[in-house]
């Protein structure tokens, strides 16, 4: 289904250009409070729920949307900066008809977003987004006075979704003579993710929990991980854990510095689960290490690959019946324990499988040993057409036959930003990343002379 503005993740864009403007947000809510009131019994009005991380633009493009639904006759309640994750709880929890959050994950505060939840807490279908897009360029009207919207706003959300995070735990574990650095990104978990952890026991050592509205994701978060690394070394922590600016990413850093992603989290996690009953299925993303898949046929699993983005591993599972899934930028689906992927459980989830098994984080996530993978990003020219040009296809077929079945190779747009993903993933490194800039340059070329 082809869509106008809805990308992989909702809305996204630069604050100040389309469709990341006050007046585009406020249409956007508009439409989206015209669809819900469709969908809400006779008599009764709908409310909606508004989150959002730590950027300065969040308070312009809050106040937009609660226009735009209020117009539409939706009451709206705002909870401030609140992660991802927290605000499908939320939803859920208080029985509103949808959420939304005002984020751009790990992209930098000049960018913005919007996304929704259902009433489920689980991130709306293309369906539904097909509708809300369907009435965005119409004009925006506004109901009577006496039907319009009312916002209100909820002071106890960080408290609700603490004592939720800390109900997916053991209730006969404790996180106590544990040493835990922090990186919560100068993001939406700055004043979460520290208390979460402290309540259970740990000793815990924060970094980025000072935003200012300018530096979420900078330089630190589970997308740029020295910071973490460095904490981790210098305070002799037993690990670190790096969510990124809506905290629904988990990567984690050991106590020697060496990182692990989202792969080998995910497989800890099912290990863990394993041992309480059988786990049928996990869904990762066509990034997803072939070690893990590997990993999961020796455990006897069946493993299916969604196309890239968190939301496609969800499709995937409610389609297959199953409860684990993710993808190793850090997104961890945990079904069993929340309806969307969620940083802090998920790390909850990974101290659990520490507890039962009583050895090092290292020892635990070291098990998984990844294929060598390689990653490029190439920038895209607008209205480049990847499958049109043969000389692409004419380097892919090399590098595969160089790889001999031993390896693998993705080409794909991303669905975030105006890049090309270039993969190739094998046993040999050298061989990987000679493949992996020889298909880059492949299409540095192709785009340059198109």
């Amino acid at each position: 289904m082809s869509k106008k503005y809805f990308g992989t993740d909702g809305v996204r864009g630069r604050v100040g250009q389309s469709p990341i403007t006050p007046d585009f947000v406020m249409r956007l809510g508009y439409a989206a409070g015209n669809v819900l009131r469709e969908k809400t019994p006779d008599g009764e009005r709908p409310a909606v729920l508004i989150g959002k991380d730590t950027r300065v633009s969040g308070y312009m493009l809050e106040a937009a949307l609660e226009a735009g639904f209020s117009a539409a006759g939706v009451d709206v309640c705002l909870v401030g900066p609140m992660p991802t994750p927290a605000v499908a709880y939320l939803t859920r929890a208080l029985r509103l008809q949808a959420g939304v959050v005002i984020s751009a994950s790990h992209n930098p505060f000049y960018d913005n977003g919007i996304k929704f939840f259902s009433a489920h807490g689980t991130k709306l279908d293309d369906a539904f987004e097909a509708q809300i897009e369907a009435g965005i360029d119409a004009p925006i009207g506004c109901v009577s006075s006496p039907e319009l919207g009312r916002a209100r706003r909820i002071t106890d959300a960080a408290g609700r979704y603490i004592e939720f995070c800390k109900s997916t735990f053991p209730n006969d574990f404790d996180l106590r003579g544990l040493k835990i650095a922090l990186d919560c990104a100068n993001g939406a978990a700055y004043h979460i993710a520290p208390h979460v952890f402290h309540e259970l026991g740990a000793e815990v050592t924060s970094i980025g929990v000072e935003p200012n509205g300018l530096n979420i994701n900078q330089n630190v978060g589970a997308t740029s991980l020295q910071a973490l690394r460095d904490a981790v070394l210098a305070q002799r922590a037993h690990f670190g854990l790096a969510f990124d600016g809506d905290a629904d990413r988990l990567m984690v850093v050991g106590g020697n510095g060496q990182v692990y992603d989202g792969d080998q989290i995910l497989l800890a996690i099912v290990c863990s689960r394993l041992r309480h009953g059988p786990v049928t299925g996990v869904a990762g993303t066509l990034m997803t290490n072939l070690a893990f898949e590997h990993a999961l046929a020796e455990r006897g699993i069946a493993f299916a690959r969604a196309r890239v983005g968190d939301r496609y591993v969800m499709e995937m599972l409610s389609e297959k019946g199953w409860l684990f899934g993710g993808e190793n930028s850090g997104h961890i689906l945990c079904l069993d324990r929340q309806t969307t992927g969620d940083g802090i459980v998920s790390a909850l989830q990974l101290l659990t499988a520490l507890r039962e098994e009583g050895v090092s984080m290292d020892a635990l996530l070291g098990r998984l040993r990844l294929y060598p993978q390689v990653l490029i990003n190439v920038p895209l020219r607008p209205g480049f057409s990847l499958h049109d040009e043969p000389r692409i296809a004419a380097a892919q077929r090399d590098v595969e036959t160089t790889l001999a079945g031993g390896g693998r190779v993705l080409l794909r747009p991303s669905g975030t930003e105006p890049l090309l993903r270039v993969m190739v993933e094998g046993r040999d490194e050298g061989k990987v990343r000679a493949a992996a800039e020889f298909l880059a340059d492949a299409v540095r070329e192709a785009m340059g002379g198109a």
